[in-house]
């Protein structure tokens, strides 16, 4: 039953992954409802369904439109995959807990940020606004230990990223510091450094390779937003093992 349960939730990320990538490009252009059906970007062809199967679809058409035969991004399906391996990590981890539905929505923010921050290096208010009830009920349902750690969390979050844009003169943007808030909220105040801390980490270990081997220019600006959600990610489901491994190494 464990499998199935894996499986399931797997899919069903896929499926989430799919629109998310729509919503990723279409809200931020303020789009999102002028068309209900998906379309090839470069053609505008109108996509069937058997050219929306999650995955699946990229792979027998090689990465290619079947109308135009102009390549579709490696991005679509690598959100999709993406989505559906931490959809069924969550289930894995939290089973049919509450922390699951905070999980997936974590997932779901996340998700729709990469997908955002890639294509237009942009994080917008509307997609925050959009989870932040949702967290906030969860967190009042679901609290951390001690119960003001969502509030200090979120706090810390949006004053550490304000405090870094100024000193730095606008070296992050407005929307990191304020996924940061949201972030916070979400996974208190430890996690929310720890979350910070392997995001510079593997902002500096990528940004460091891509210029090194030429694949981006020198103080050409590059997107911040995939790093914060790999960092969290890390905090979210393996932070509370580090700060122990930590102490107890330690102190």
């Amino acid at each position: 039953m464990q499998i199935f349960y894996l499986v399931y939730f797997f899919i069903i990320g896929t499926v989430f992954g799919s629109f998310y990538n729509v919503v990723g490009l279409r809200v931020p252009e303020k789009k999102m409802f002028q068309s209900q059906r998906s379309y090839c970007p470069q053609c505008r062809h109108t996509l069937s369904w058997y050219e929306l199967i999650p995955v699946v679809s990229y792979l027998i058409q090689f990465g290619k439109c079947r109308n135009c035969k102009q390549k579709i991004s490696i991005i679509y399906p690598l959100v999709e995959l993406l989505t559906g391996v931490l959809f069924a990590y969550s289930y894995y981890v939290f089973g049919f807990q509450l922390e699951l539905i905070t999980s997936l929505l974590l997932i779901s923010l996340l998700v729709i940020i990469i997908v955002t921050d890639l294509s237009y290096m942009l994080i917008p208010n509307r997609i925050l606004i959009f989870f932040v009830p949702f967290f906030i009920i969860l967190r009042v349902l679901s609290p951390l230990e001690p119960w003001w750690s969502p509030i200090a969390g979120a706090l810390i979050g949006f004053v550490l990223l304000a405090i870094i844009i100024i000193v730095s003169n606008g070296g992050m943007g407005g929307g990191d510091m304020k996924l940061f808030a949201v972030l916070g909220m979400v996974l208190g105040y430890k996690g929310v450094l720890l979350a910070f801390f392997f995001s510079t980490l593997y902002g500096s270990i990528v940004g460091g390779l891509l210029q090194g081997f030429k694949v981006v220019e020198r103080k050409k600006p590059i997107p911040f937003g995939p790093f914060i959600v790999f960092g969290t990610i890390t905090a979210f489901f393996f932070g509370d093992e580090m700060i122990k491994w930590y102490i107890t190494t330690f102190f």
